[in-house]
Parts: structure tokens; sequence; C-alpha cells
């Protein structure tokens, strides 16, 4: 089982995951040293001290300041953390207006995420077991959260 699945599995609760895409990470960073490389980027899965520092040095943001930013707006991020769908996309008639990228789509900048461990006094989705909280920056400039229960997607 890989680090990711393990995450995704709620065995890591204590790291982190920080993803960079490669439109936004330089060609000599050092995160593409110690990361995974994906087909569009860097995974990263760090203790969550170690993580939230690579996400800082690599962003300029702090990770849980990013993260309360990203709560305001739901989308749709990937389960493999590395992918997801804007709820801004569509929103603006002209790309270029809308800061949008070069083709006006919305594409992922990096994410950051979490895994939290099932707390039944919380309620809602914490009673139903360990919740991953995932946070995306779209290159259009927004930001926006997508949380679930561990073993509810497939995708």
């Amino acid at each position: 089982m890989s680090n990711l699945d393990e995450f995704l599995a709620g065995e890591r609760l204590d790291d982190v995951v920080f993803y960079v895409s490669d439109a936004y990470l330089d060609d000599d960073s050092r995160l593409r040293e110690v990361g995974a490389e994906t087909d569009g980027g860097v995974r990263l899965i760090l203790d969550g001290e170690t993580g939230r520092s690579a996400f800082q040095a690599g962003t300029g943001m702090g990770a849980m300041e990013f993260a309360k930013t990203a709560m305001d707006a739901e989308g749709e991020i990937a389960r493999t953390l590395d992918d997801g769908a804007c709820p801004f996309a569509g929103e603006a008639d002209d790309a270029n207006d809308a800061g949008e990228g070069p083709d006006g789509d919305h594409a992922i900048r990096f994410v950051f995420a979490f895994a939290e461990a099932q707390n039944e006094e919380v309620g809602g989705l914490y009673a139903e077991g360990d919740v991953v909280h995932a946070y995306a920056h779209c290159t259009c400039g927004e930001s926006y959260s997508h949380k679930w229960v561990v073993g509810d997607r497939d995708d």
C-alpha cells in the first residue's frame, strides 16, 4: 500500500499531503527531490509539522490560514489530491477578465490536505468516520475545499 493509499485509508492521521502543480513549481525546486512526481506535479506526504513548513516554503502562505480562506467555497478535489473542479469555473464570460489561465481553464496550482479522526461528539461527517479535509488553489486565483469520510469515495 502506498503512502497516499494509507493516508486516504485514515492510517496516517498525523501526516499532511501537499501537492504542487508543474506550472506553479520551479523545475529545480527542492520539493521535486523529496516528493513523488505525478502526471502534473509533485505530491508530498509528510508529518504534520514538516508538511506545514513545506507548504509555507512552497507557496508563501501558512497552511492553516490558507485552509481557512479555502473553506469559504466548496468544490471538488480528486481523491488523488492532485486535481479538482473549481466551483468558480464558468462564472465569468471573459476568461482574461476573470484572471484565469491563458486558455480560460481552471487548473489546480496546489493542494493541502489532512485527515481528522472520527469524533462522534462533534457529529455530522465526523461521527461517520475519519474525515479527509482537502484545500485547493486554482489558476483563476480562487481557493476551495472538499471534505469526505474515509472510505466513502471510489474515484
